[in-house]
């Protein structure tokens, strides 16, 4: 199977998690009861907010560098 093949089997689409089920966000050309086998791979931005909130709760211990670079979230609206 050369790479164009590959290619043409392979697909990558976003999908929601919601009540323990995988929901994909667009229509999928598939049969009914086909098997797939997916890889994960969490969204950078979901990473990103989550660590966020983690370093927002803990401002008061932070300092330094650190804190500049949370600053810098903040007053630029990154995220």
């Amino acid at each position: 199977m050369d790479s164009r093949e590959m290619q043409a089997l392979s697909k990558v689409v976003r999908v929601r998690y919601e009540n323990g089920v995988l929901k994909p966000l667009e229509p999928l050309d598939m049969q009914e009861g086909e098997e797939v086998v997916a890889v994960l791979k969490r969204d950078e931005s979901f990473i990103a907010q989550k660590f966020y909130g983690v370093a927002k709760r803990r401002r008061p211990q932070l300092s330094g560098e650190f804190l500049k670079v949370l600053e810098k979230i903040e007053n630029e609206d990154i995220l």
